[in-house]
């Protein structure tokens, strides 16, 4: 079913290069469904603009699919029975997740093009409801002709979405809260406005509960998407949009295949204001459009899902020797989200090219450095790019006839559009001390000066009435196991919190003179519980103790009887992308045509300290044992660290 649904796309690309219009191949495409369509077209013969809506549905067909089995419905049977079983939704995904495996292994596998397959009825019905709505909603009357056929009309909003009515079944769950609309003068019967009910109607009756682990199949059917107890990110906004594209309110998909300075990628949906203006959501339903978006995100592209095939796509998929998996149905809208620039890159590597497309990427880490967020064009020896977020690192590729390779070196598109290669200093090394294999956002850092002022106290009796002061914490710069002086021997060992910071951190631990960790009871302020309070010696850097109270919060053991702690660990709340002693890391940098491993090493304290290092190189420290955040980074010559 697959290869139907692909050697359809493939007949409409052809007609790039023939006289034959879109819509003519989209008919031949549907081979034996060809008849269904050309109904659809005769039902709207009378009619100019509900004929101009169906011939832009049809000419874009090829390019959607749809399951292509019955055990779909099957998957979507027991779904419901799962949402209705009062299990907690952790359980209901892993129970999905088991009848996936055993009963439904190989649905996406199983597709089928739609225009073999959707029928003249379900596409009138579609196309009138969508007119339905877009001429007798009052905050639908700014939507023009063109912005209605790719924000209102699609009858899907994802592929493999059920070819169900949707239409229909959504307001029958979602529209309650737009009966009792506030009446007034200048917010009433905005697009903006009634969004916003029909946001807090689907965030009241949803629960959302999100699902960060392995999912599920999506669901995709209006029956499941009303009813569905936990899902991703993308599954909430594809229950948003449908929603509000069911009432007449025009939102699109908006998406960026990796953030500057992540791993992966990120959906949200966008509304077409009253003005015209397009207003993000960050999120999903939890976002109000328009109220900010991520002013501290650096992102490479941005692109709109569409209903229609992007030409550049289609040209480029037609043409390609190397075919990079990229959605046809996409345009690139990053301009609307920040300054871009147009860029050609010398081409100063890979060898010889057997394509005259090139790829620009962004650091990715873990398993592989560079993720593809575009592709350009080569012109005179140069990679050519369209529209690139600025203050982002990234790379030009080519195709060798067997893989992508580099063909520049990494380069950073500063702020203000200038071009900064990154080359290592062959001739010039030098030492270095890692402390971290990511960057740190604000929270981290802020957790972390909550330790400045604390101190370590030790003391015979239990209210610490003798405590003695071995260490104030003075910066946050500390050693693995910070040494105490010699005091002679104690019951009672504690941190205390300076005043304002809930005596927060994520471990304490003491070690005698031959590193031996000691062990006691725990004790602690009366207004930490106890369970919160042995978080501190868990061995877990992601778990934390924290008092309710601002002042005088401490954490501590009874040892039983005296003993000499000979150090410390105090180990602040963080994101655990600090060097972890005991974890087993590898370094990499870039000299200029690869990735060069200086070995692997288990590390001894919290941090790591490297010889022989070219100046300005670019580097990537992975942790084997734990974790996946990894970005790229360079020390400057200040000595501060640079993070990509």
């Amino acid at each position: 079913m697959r290869g139907k649904c692909i050697a359809a796309i493939v007949i409409v690309l052809l007609a790039s290069c023939q006289k034959k219009s879109s819509l003519e191949w989209a008919l031949q495409a549907a081979g034996q469904n060809r008849a269904e369509l050309e109904r659809v077209l005769d039902h709207y013969a009378d009619d100019p603009e509900k004929r101009a809506a169906a011939e832009y549905i049809i000419s874009n067909l090829p390019a959607h699919y749809s399951y292509g089995t019955d055990s779909i419905d099957l998957y979507y049977d027991y779904a419901l029975r799962m949402f209705r079983s009062g299990l907690d939704p952790d359980r209901q995904n892993d129970s999905l997740l088991a009848f996936s495996r055993d009963s439904v292994p190989d649905l996406t596998k199983n597709t089928v093009c739609d225009a073999e397959c959707i029928t003249s009825d379900y596409l009138i019905y579609s196309i009138d409801h969508a007119f339905l709505q877009w001429k007798q909603r009052p905050w639908a009357a700014h939507v023009g002709f063109d912005e209605f056929c790719e924000w209102l009309l699609p009858y899907k909003a994802v592929e493999l979405q059920s070819l169900d009515h949707w239409r229909d079944t959504l307001p029958t769950f979602f529209s309650e809260y737009l009966q009792d609309v506030l009446v007034d003068d200048v917010e009433y019967n905005t697009a903006f406005r009634t969004l916003d009910y029909v946001r807090n109607e689907l965030i009241d009756k949803i629960h959302m509960h999100g699902i960060y682990s392995e999912s599920c199949y999506p669901m995709l059917s209006a029956s499941t998407m009303a009813r569905q107890t936990f899902g991703r990110c993308a599954d909430y906004v594809h229950l948003a949009v449908l929603t509000y594209r069911s009432l007449g309110l025009p939102v699109a998909i908006d998406e960026t295949p990796y953030w500057g300075r992540f791993r992966s990628g990120h959906a949200w949906y966008t509304l077409l204001g009253d003005r015209g203006q397009e207003l993000p959501a960050e999120w999903d339903l939890g976002s109000v459009p328009g109220w900010g978006f991520f002013p501290y995100e650096r992102i490479p592209k941005v692109y709109r899902n569409t209903f229609a095939m992007d030409p550049d796509r289609v040209r480029y998929a037609r043409t390609a020797k190397y075919r990079y998996p990229f959605n046809l149905c996409q345009k690139d809208v990053t301009d609307h989200y920040m300054k871009t620039s147009d860029l050609e890159i010398p081409i100063t590597k890979g060898g010889q090219l057997k394509d005259r497309y090139c790829y620009i990427a962004t650091f990715n880490g873990r398993k592989r450095a560079w993720g593809v967020v575009d592709f350009g064009r080569i012109r005179h020896g140069n990679a050519c790019f369209h529209d690139m977020g600025r203050n982002i690192l990234y790379i030009a590729m080519g195709y060798n006839g067997k893989n992508l390779v580099e063909i520049s070196d990494p380069f950073i598109l500063r702020k203000d559009g200038s071009i900064e290669y990154i080359i290592p200093q062959t001739g010039t090394r030098q030492s270095i001390e890692i402390r971290r294999k990511y960057l740190e956002n604000a929270n981290v850092a802020l957790m972390r000066l909550r330790l400045l002022g604390g101190r370590i106290e030790c003391a015979s009796r239990p209210d610490f009435a003798d405590a003695h002061t071995l260490f104030t914490i003075e910066s946050t710069r500390l050693e693995d196991r910070t040494p105490l002086s010699d005091t002679g021997r104690w019951r009672y060992w504690r941190y205390v919190g300076a005043d304002g910071t809930y005596g927060s951190l994520a471990e304490l631990a003491f070690f005698d003179a031959d590193g031996n960790r000691l062990e006691g009871k725990i004790i602690g302020d009366n207004s930490i519980p106890h369970d919160v309070l042995a978080q501190a010696f868990d061995d877990n850097w992601l778990t934390n103790c924290e008092s309710e109270n601002e002042n005088g919060a401490w954490v501590g053991l009874d040892m039983g009887h005296g003993v000499r702690a000979a150090s410390v660990r105090i180990v602040p709340r963080s994101d655990d992308n600090d060097i972890h002693p005991g974890d087993r890391y590898e370094l990499k940098y870039w000299d200029g045509n690869n990735w060069v491993s200086t070995g692997e090493r288990i590390a001894e304290g919290n941090s790591l300290t490297y010889d022989n290092i070219p100046a300005g190189a670019l580097m990537w420290l992975s942790d084997y044992t734990q974790g996946w955040d990894e970005r790229a980074f360079r020390f400057l010559d200040d000595g501060t660290v640079e993070w990509w």
